[in-house]
């Protein structure tokens, strides 16, 4: 039995027919640009957010055509955005290939005096004091009669003098000097019990526990209840805060706490590290100024390039990073600066103002954005990310920063999103200011450079980031129409 079979030239037509068909009910799935400005309207102007502040700024890469804006020349404490203008300065002025170096120097050769010399290494670690050890170690020394930790590079207050309370006492406001170790920060980790009993404290190193008291007023929940968790620490005293709640089976919550006396500290570890190499120290003090020659380096550790520890920076908002970063640029360009930090501040005005961007357009405290002093426009964030776009650096930059559904803090944002690998950017939060900032690549339409800034809002943060990811969503649905 032969079946009957329609002719070729009728399956092209209906095929055709279908296809002209179908093509105006895909392109309804996106936008034409004149439709942008009543969508993101519509997102802002929502009740929850009348007494919030939005200043939005959209730009299409390099001929700088404007898309919205609102409020885009107003001050806004731009929190972690602000990474993006310390680490485009630090690129431009120092390279990418810019190491900072920790040095052991040896004074004097009949009466053994070693001096360590801190450049401000954000990234340096009890390894890398274990390899200063070694060094020390294979040429022969095992009785040192003076250490000194010399703690002068970077000039200034460690703690900076705008930021609050929680913040000091935080990992993530963590003192910034020239001896940075384990990233200036103490961590644990906190594990719900049985209902109604204290969470339980774990110290990231144990020996940490025996020199700290522990003011636990957490406890375990239902597994029905909120969770939140407070871990700070009394400045005067080596006193741990708990505080908050975590249910019953949850998973555990890490945490850190900030040191306060970082050189200290620095001092004390490479003792241990030298006493492991069966290295002995008989004096040991910590010096914050440059009383006598150096002489000649026995020992020395690298960080790793500066595109590495930018990208710390903008992927992980590491504030330490940043704030050391900042001075690093500041002694680089004044070494004989009081303070290191307005050094920095000042060296970064004269990068950005190289990239076209008008220091009237910014009012900056810190490096990081923890300060809520800080104030900045969204176009002077959309300029800085345009003006990098044209820098020779502008694939590390770029390489530097979070990616949507991918790496970072972006990497459980946007997931299964049209915008899902197709964003670059910086996110950022302080009580009650949001941002995220970035370049976006919509598939139908030209590149884009955005900034999404929110402040004095009063809904939880989580919708706050919902309200912003839907605009950056209806920004990679543009087409051209």
């Amino acid at each position: 039995m032969t079946q009957n079979r329609l002719p070729h030239w009728f399956l092209s037509i209906m095929m055709l027919i279908v296809t002209l068909w179908l093509k105006p009910a895909a392109a309804q799935a996106g936008i034409c640009p004149a439709q942008l400005s009543d969508k993101i309207s519509a997102i802002t102007n929502r009740s929850e957010f009348r007494r919030s502040r939005w200043g939005i700024l959209v730009q299409t890469l390099g001929d700088r055509q404007t898309l919205y804006a609102q409020d885009a020349e107003r001050y806004f404490i731009p929190a972690s955005n602000l990474k993006l203008l310390t680490t485009a300065a630090v690129l431009e002025v120092l390279g990418d290939r810019y190491t900072i170096r920790t040095s052991v120097y040896q004074t004097n050769s009949d009466n053994v005096v070693l001096r360590v010399v801190g450049r401000g290494d954000p990234s340096l670690t009890d390894a890398e004091l274990d390899q200063l050890a070694k060094q020390i170690r294979d040429r022969h020394i095992t009785q040192i009669n003076q250490l000194i930790a010399d703690d002068h590079y970077f000039q200034g207050d460690a703690i900076n003098p705008t930021w609050e309370w929680e913040d000091v006492q935080s990992g993530y406001g963590a003192p910034v000097n020239s001896l940075i170790l384990n990233e200036n920060l103490i961590g644990l980790t906190l594990f719900p019990q049985s209902l109604g009993q204290p969470l339980r404290v774990v110290w990231d190193d144990p020996a940490e526990g025996t020199r700290w008291q522990i003011d636990n007023r957490s406890r375990t929940v239902a597994a029905t209840a909120e969770e939140s968790v407070q871990v700070g620490r009394d400045l005067e005293r080596s006193q741990l805060n708990v505080r908050g709640q975590l249910r019953v089976g949850s998973k555990p919550e890490t945490a850190a706490i900030a040191i306060t006396q970082p050189s200290r500290y620095f001092l004390q570890r490479f003792k241990q590290a030298l006493r492991q190499r069966g290295i002995q120290v008989a004096q040991s003090f910590v010096a914050t100024e440059l009383t006598e020659t150096q002489g000649a380096e026995i020992a020395a550790v690298e960080s790793e390039p500066l595109a590495k520890l930018i990208a710390e920076v903008n992927q992980q908002s590491n504030n330490l990073y940043a704030e050391s970063l900042l001075r690093t640029l500041g002694v680089t360009q004044s070494p004989q600066a009081d303070s290191s930090l307005d050094a920095g501040l000042e060296a970064m005005k004269k990068a950005l103002f190289q990239l076209g961007i008008d220091s009237a357009s910014y009012n900056l405290v810190d490096g990081s954005g923890v300060s809520r002093h800080n104030w900045v426009t969204p176009e002077t964030l959309v300029q800085t990310l345009q003006g990098m776009a044209r820098s020779p650096n502008s694939a590390v930059y770029r390489n530097s920063l979070a990616v949507a559904g991918r790496i970072g803090s972006l990497q459980n944002r946007f997931l299964d999103t049209p915008v899902a690998g197709k964003f670059q950017g910086k996110t950022g939060f302080v009580s009650g200011s949001t941002a995220l900032s970035g370049y976006l690549e919509p598939p139908d339409y030209s590149p884009l450079v955005l900034s999404i800034l929110i402040n004095q809002f009063d809904r939880p943060t989580e919708e706050i980031r919902e309200a912003i990811d839907e605009i950056v969503i209806l920004l990679a649905q543009l087409q051209r129409c």
